[in-house]
Formats: C-alpha cells, structure tokens, sequence
C-alpha cells in the first residue's frame, strides 16, 4: 500500500483484514465446493464486519474502502473477495427504493441474502444497452420473459437485480431495473462450468410478474442504475486485481531468492531481476490509479466514468502480466492444481471481460477524452 494514499489506521485496518483471510476465510473457502455459493464463508465476512461497510446507511458509499477491502482480501482469499463483492454488486442497486432496501439489505449484510447483477444476456454482452430480456405490460405491472447469462451467483441467488426492456426501440433509455426474489413464478436457472471457479450461472424467466413495487429507482432509468453501479465497483475490479498482481509478485520473489538455478540463485540472474522489476512497477502504477479512481468517485469528480475505465483497465491488464510472468518464473510447478499461481492464472482472466470488457474500458476512455 502507498503509505503516502493511506493513513495509518487505513493500513492498520488492511492488515488486519489480510490476517482474518488468511486465518478465519481461506480454511471457509477451502471447505467450500467450486463454483457454489459459500453461504458459511458469508456469514463469516459478515461475523467480521466486512459487508457492513459495503452498505453506508443515509450516505454515499465510499469507493476507497470498497478498494481497500478488494485488495486486501484477495492478496490472501480471492473466494472470500469475491463473494463480498457479489454481495455489493447485486445488492447496490437496491438502494435506490428505500422500501426494498429496508427489506433486503439486513440480510445481505447479515449475510444470510445472496444477490445476483443480472445484466447480461447471450447476445447483450459488452454493448448492456442492447439487451431484450422482455417485460411485457400486465395491468400496472409487467411479465418477465427471457435468459439472462453469464450471471454470477446464479441459479443460488435469493434475488436477483434484473435489467429488462420496458420501452422498445428507446436503447438505452427503455431499460428498467427489478428486484426479482428468486422463489418468484416462473423463475428457474443452471449452473455453467466456466474456468472461473466461482458461482456463475443461467437465468430463465418465464412470464414472471413483476410490479412498480419491484422498480428499483425509476421506470426506463435503469440503464443508469446499472452504469452508477458499475462506476462504483469498476474501481474495485482494478483493486480486485491489484491484489492478485501483488500476491503473484510476492510469490515471485520468494521464489527467486530460494530457487537455485545456473550455480546460483534466480534472483542472481539479470532477467530475473529485470521481469520482477517490471512486475513491482506495474503492480504500483496500477495501484495509483485504482485509488485515484476510487478517491475521485469519493470526492463526486466529474470524470468518475473514465478514471473508473482506466483504473479497471490497467489493473486487469497488469494482474494478466504479472501472474503470467511468476508462473514462467516458477515453471511447471506453478501449473499444478492447488498451486497459488495455478488459482491465481485461472482467476485473474475473467476480470479483464466482466464488468465492461477492456475493448470497453478504452471505448469509454476515448469517449471521455472527446468531451
């Protein structure tokens, strides 16, 4: 951490959140079974205090401490990082009806609740404002028909925030955003094995009623709902992957100063010291702009969109590099199931898709720039 960003309580507190996922949530994880929801490891950031600071009532959530908690907790326990986050992905948008919000958000901060972000369909991936999931006028209400993919948390999910299209032929402006409870008619799913070892799933709505009491924030405004959200946690993506990047790194090193190799150790070796170099400098820089991110959406920048864009770029790109080279440092060894780096290779490729692809990322950066 840059000691020159955080002030000593913040680093006292990111070391004390590193110590309870090394000690109390990796042997919870450990136990659990890939690509399921981990409900005892829920209630274990829960016991912790961890999803309480997820969900700040009567204020502004803080984009830092979300950071903070995201790369602390993935240095030692990426399953742990990300089912707080899914926590705070699916649930965020809940807040914007307060009557929802007082129904549902205990829960998930109590740990007991599991959302889902349910945005993206099989042909409305990067381009959100696309999507066709259709809700089809039913009195004062509607009725949700369609297939939402690639959902995280899905089929196990207690509800789901659902992005559906009240108004045809208005893109992004005919969108509207449900809290959908998953015992809810007609609503069904199954699990998708991906590389990714946690939950990620199918959603199948058929005829599912919902009603203005289920809008979360304004008919037509859920576009919005959805990119306020993202502006938020895209941030924490980056963090996400910063502690990723900083647990290969210090795998890396630890390896090279104790690997002999050519009469000597690794770290004696020129290209050696150069790659983990290379590997430290991009790790810090993108560090820096994941709290430069975070810090602007703190202080109500008007540039949140693209710091945000930039921060989940060059930390998703940087974590790929940076865990690719510690397992070329570490050789065949680093491919063996149940190796840290093995984990680690197979997590940090999803972050650099999900959450706006980093094709997406620059788009938004470029738009940003034109302004």
């Amino acid at each position: 951490m840059p000691a020159f960003a955080l002030d000593p309580d913040q680093l006292t507190w990111c070391a004390q959140i590193r110590t309870q996922a090394a000690t109390r949530l990796r042997p919870l994880a450990e136990a659990g079974e890939p690509g399921r929801v981990n409900r005892p490891l829920l209630a274990a950031l829960a016991e912790l205090g961890l999803l309480e600071r997820l969900f700040p009532w009567g204020g502004r959530p803080s984009a830092t401490d979300l950071c903070l908690l995201r790369e602390s907790l993935a240095r030692e326990c990426v399953e742990a990082e990300t089912a707080l986050a899914l926590q705070g992905l699916g649930a965020h948008p809940v807040l914007r009806s307060p009557n929802l919000a007082a129904r549902w958000i205990p829960e998930v901060v109590a740990g007991r609740a599991v959302p889902a972000f349910a945005l993206t369909e099989p042909s409305a991936g990067s381009d959100a404002a696309a999507l066709d999931l259709k809700a089809a006028p039913d009195g004062d209400g509607w009725r949700l028909s369609g297939e939402k993919c690639w959902i995280s948390n899905a089929p196990e999910a207690d509800f789901y925030t659902v992005f559906a299209r009240t108004t045809h032929g208005a893109g992004a402006r005919g969108v509207t955003a449900f809290l959908l409870p998953a015992d809810r008619p007609g609503v069904t799913g199954e699990h998708l094995d991906m590389l990714s070892p946690h939950p990620i799933g199918r959603l199948l709505l058929d005829e599912v009623p919902v009603g203005p009491q289920d809008v979360l924030g304004e008919r037509d405004r859920g576009f919005r709902v959805a990119m306020e959200t993202l502006n938020l946690f895209r941030p924490s993506v980056g963090a996400f992957a910063v502690g990723m990047a900083q647990a290969a790194q210090d795998a890396a090193i630890a390896h090279a100063g104790r690997r002999t190799a050519f009469g000597g150790p690794l770290k004696e070796l020129q290209s050696v010291g150069h790659t983990l170099a290379e590997m430290a400098t991009r790790t810090e820089a993108a560090r820096l702009l994941v709290y430069a991110a975070a810090a602007a959406y703190d202080t109500g920048a008007p540039d949140i969109a693209k710091r945000s864009a930039m921060a989940k770029l060059f930390a998703t790109e940087t974590a790929q590099y940076v865990i690719d080279s510690a397992v070329q440092l570490h050789g065949a060894r680093a491919l063996q199931r149940g190796h840290l780096l093995e984990h680690l290779y197979r997590e940090v490729r999803a972050p650099r898709i999900y959450e706006g692809a980093t094709e997406v990322q620059r788009t938004i950066i470029a738009k940003e720039l034109y302004r």
